[in-house]
């Protein structure tokens, strides 16, 4: 049977520590990193609060928003601002905190008991590892989940609620989280058993292979979530054929966008905010409504006609191409960093294994 080394246990005890050979102190490094990027975002932050805090209406917009609307949105806006850059504080110690007390290290250290409860920690074993990820990944989300639940519960039923948006149910709001749960219980086996045998025999072109993976599983899961997960949580029903839906195909075909289907979302179920999206390969695209957005604009399609204009005017300046593949350069770009790390764990993990003998000698 193929042995697996102890790689992730180990640079998990090598991480504990807190300190690197030569007495880099990574842990002091990584959280100066974590401030000064906020620190950056927050400076950006209140460059936009500055503006939000206007109370008067921009010229640009004074004959299409009324004073009413405007004070509306910018109440809203500073209560999101002030919401968010809470969150953000509470993040941002959280991940510190993590980071100083070692508790990814911890979770994988508990995460070897149901392992050996399923009887698969005798010996080191690809299958061994790839069930003990599982359980470090989905543990840690589920911690993660319920650390967060607090500023949901907030977001939903106190922010959006206070300014008329709010339209999630408790059932609704139990259920997406039982439902979220439930389906990275199903995905995380399927895809961790997947990307742990090829970062194990990846060797040098280790890089290129988790690219291709991700890139991969990444077409896979833009297929099925609008076809398989998305119906988890929201009805889809096909637009009635009316005038909307002829102005709607006259813009697709005036752009030359492929539309095959249009469907109404019933975004209503959980807000009172409206949007309306694009999705699907080459000459198969669809176009969702919510529900929202046909209410607000019920005496008006040439409105809906164009907020979609906006959204097919990404797809036609190839917007959506080119983002995702910037994404995809970083995710390489990342994936080589990693590969470069990761090829001097075991001259690492040998020399603190040295420092410690020497220093209990």
């Amino acid at each position: 049977m193929f042995s697996l080394p102890s790689g992730v246990a180990r640079l998990f005890d090598v991480l504990g520590e807190g300190e690197l050979p030569d007495g880099f102190r990574y842990k002091e490094a990584v959280m100066m990193f974590m401030g000064g990027v906020f620190l950056f975002e927050t400076y950006l932050e209140f460059r936009q609060r500055k503006y939000l805090r206007k109370e008067t209406v921009p010229e640009e917009l004074s004959e299409v928003i009324s004073d009413t609307s405007f004070k509306a949105a910018r109440a809203y806006s500073l209560d999101k601002w002030n919401f968010s850059m809470f969150s953000s504080v509470f993040s941002l110690a959280e991940d510190m905190l993590v980071l100083k007390y070692d508790v990814m290290p911890l979770m994988w250290k508990w995460s070897a008991v149901p392992v050996a409860f399923l009887g698969l920690a005798a010996e080191r074993t690809l299958v061994t590892e790839i069930a003990r990820s599982v359980v470090f990944t989905v543990g840690f989300t589920i911690v993660q989940m319920l650390i967060k639940l607090p500023f949901s519960i907030y977001g939903t039923f106190y922010l959006e609620q206070r300014h008329g948006f709010n339209k999630t149910t408790k059932f609704t709001f139990i259920t997406d989280m039982i439902k979220s749960i439930c389906l990275m219980v199903v995905f995380t086996p399927i895809i961790e058993g997947l990307i742990i045998p090829i970062i194990t025999y990846g060797g040098k072109f280790l890089a290129i292979y988790l690219w291709a993976f991700m890139f991969a599983l990444s077409l896979v899961m833009m297929t099925i979530y609008p076809v398989l997960i998305a119906p988890l949580f929201n009805k889809y029903d096909p637009l009635e054929e009316g005038p909307l839906k002829q102005k709607i195909e006259a813009l697709a075909l005036k752009l030359e966008f492929p539309l095959k289907k249009l469907f109404v979302m019933d975004g209503s179920k959980r807000s009172g905010h409206s949007n309306a999206y694009m999705y699907g390969f080459f000459k198969n695209k669809r176009i969702v409504l919510f529900d929202t957005l046909l209410k607000q604009c019920a005496d008006n399609d040439d409105e809906v006609v164009a907020v979609l204009a906006h959204e097919l005017g990404h797809w036609k300046l190839g917007h959506t191409v080119f983002t995702f593949s910037t994404m995809q350069l970083i995710t390489f770009l990342q994936f080589g960093v990693f590969t470069v790390v990761r090829a001097q764990g075991a001259e690492l993990m040998t020399k603190t294994t040295e420092q410690r003998t020497r220093r209990t000698e």
